[in-house]
């Protein structure tokens, strides 16, 4: 090729003059402008979320996004019905596409094609399930758990696929967060969430189809940093709960940090559902719990577009430094259950030493969070997958009467033929321990120095684990009938 400014005797007639060498610095001049003018077409990106291996949500219509230079037209077409769908990219360097799945299968291709082309692969269509909270949802094979080091030789499965996302945070929501789709395998199985894995081996077992798991958990995390701080600042009793977070080297405390920076950027990915482990880190400030978690659960769902269902796990019995404060934090994870497509595992027999935050029991945790996937989405017969729930007291003289949900073909102890961990009292709000009846539909409990009881509380402390069960084996939930003020003083 020749440049108009450089001729052909400038270029074999050295040495160079003056003029030479201006045709020079203009030929320079003329090819970088042609080599920024080639990269300015940067072409087609996508997100790490959105990449080979990975699982899109079934008979569903799913979103695919990115970015492209502006006007860029991106034309995407999938293995499963050879269709294609296209999209301009926006005067902000954006696009996004919705596309429609088949019913489980794969592995399938998808293509995008701008300036340039980006082959998709070994991608299945399946079940995707978002597994996020602190430190119990996040212990994995890096913690040395045995059930999940056990499982390592023998997991590999290319139905299940697993996307874990770091530990990061941010200040305002992000559109894109660091991770990789991977087939899971004895390698990619370490580091990631001992709960998540064994929740979605279960889903994938008996619903035979792929499943594909994000993990975003990060330990010592309080709830609020997982909850936009829009939504947290607005509700003075959140605020205030907030403010009262004490600082760590080791995990955010300000509202909407791991929010905006692990959960915002799959909020365009089609889910299932989550799962969620995490409480422990909020005892110090119960109280507003149960109002905390149902706004993260309404602005998840709300980023999301869709109402899905949001399946948690109690907190375990521990020896905090507090009185009583686990006990206040389960009672709102209870109550929290009024909240639409919610469900709640108790888990107050798995724990093996209560002087350890971290009961090592995660595959029977995430068994019962399985159940009830299997039961409330996908409609499936599971015989029994809640826990018994207190429903209501009743008072026949000096015996106090308690009714049960979920309880219907009775009770069992284990251990023991006596149910422990009941108290009643009157109204001189002294408890004592309780003598107990179980009967199919109730349960009858007194103690004969109160005549005139008002008040039963059940497994309602920091370290509790009744041995009370649903005749299916399900601990009955800790309660307390009462609203009197609890002892939440410091132990020495």
């Amino acid at each position: 090729m020749i440049f108009p400014c450089i001729s052909t005797y400038d270029l074999v007639n050295f040495p160079f003059n003056t003029s030479v060498m201006k045709k020079i610095i203009c030929l320079m001049v003329f090819c970088a402008g042609f080599v920024f003018s080639w990269q300015s077409f940067a072409g087609i990106r996508l997100p790490a979320v959105i990449s080979s291996n990975m699982v899109l949500q079934q008979q569903s219509g799913v979103t695919l996004w990115g970015w492209a230079d502006p006007a860029e037209k991106v034309v995407v077409s999938t293995s499963w019905n050879n269709g294609k769908d296209s999209v301009v990219a926006t005067q902000n360097a954006t696009w996004k596409i919705q596309i429609n799945t088949p019913a489980a299968g794969g592995p399938y291709t998808i293509t995008l094609k701008g300036w340039n082309t980006i082959i998709l692969d070994n991608i299945m269509i399946g079940e995707i399930w978002v597994c996020s909270g602190q430190s119990n949802m996040e212990w994995s094979s890096n913690q040395n758990l045995k059930q999940i080091m056990d499982e390592l030789p023998t997991s590999s499965n290319k139905n299940i696929r697993l996307f874990h996302i770091p530990k990061t945070t941010a200040g305002s929501p992000q559109d894109n967060a660091a991770g990789e789709w991977k087939v899971c395998s004895p390698e990619s199985l370490k580091g990631f969430s001992a709960v998540g894995y064994f929740f979605g081996k279960k889903l994938q077992h008996d619903l035979n189809v792929p499943v594909g798991l994000i993990n975003a958990s990060w330990g010592g995390t309080p709830a609020e940093v997982w909850t936009p701080a829009n939504e947290v600042i607005k509700e003075p009793t959140l605020k205030e709960a907030a403010e009262k977070l004490k600082p760590s080297l080791w995990w955010p405390i300000a509202p909407g940090y791991a929010y905006n920076a692990m959960i915002a950027p799959i909020t365009n990915f089609a889910i299932a559902g989550a799962i969620w482990y995490q409480g422990e880190s909020n005892t110090e400030t119960a109280a507003g719990y149960k109002k905390l978690l149902t706004t993260m659960i309404g602005s998840w769902r709300q980023a999301w577009k869709k109402e899905f269902p949001f399946y948690y796990v109690q907190i375990a019995p521990f020896t905090y430094g507090y009185n009583n404060i686990s006990a206040l934090l389960r009672e709102q994870q209870t109550g929290a259950l009024t909240f639409p497509k919610t469900g709640m595992v108790v888990i107050t027999d798995l724990v093996d030493n209560v002087k350890d935050i971290h009961p090592q029991n995660k595959k029977d945790v995430a068994e019962r969070l399985a159940n009830w996937a299997l039961a409330e989405t996908y409609r499936q017969n599971i015989p029994a997958y809640k826990s018994p729930m207190f429903k209501n007291l009743e008072i026949n003289k000096d015996k106090a009467i308690l009714f049960f949900d979920n309880a219907s073909n009775g009770f069992l102890t284990k251990g023991s033929n006596k149910a422990t961990e009941f108290y009643i009292a009157g109204a001189d709000k002294n408890f004592l321990p309780a003598e107990v009846k179980l009967e199919k539909d109730r349960i009858i409990v007194y103690n004969k120095q109160i005549k005139n009881p008002v008040a039963v509380r059940f497994g309602f402390s920091n370290t509790a684990m009744p041995n009370l069960f649903s005749k299916e084996g399900l601990p009955v939930g800790p309660f307390r009938t009462d609203n009197w003020e609890v002892n939440t003083s410091k132990i020495n």
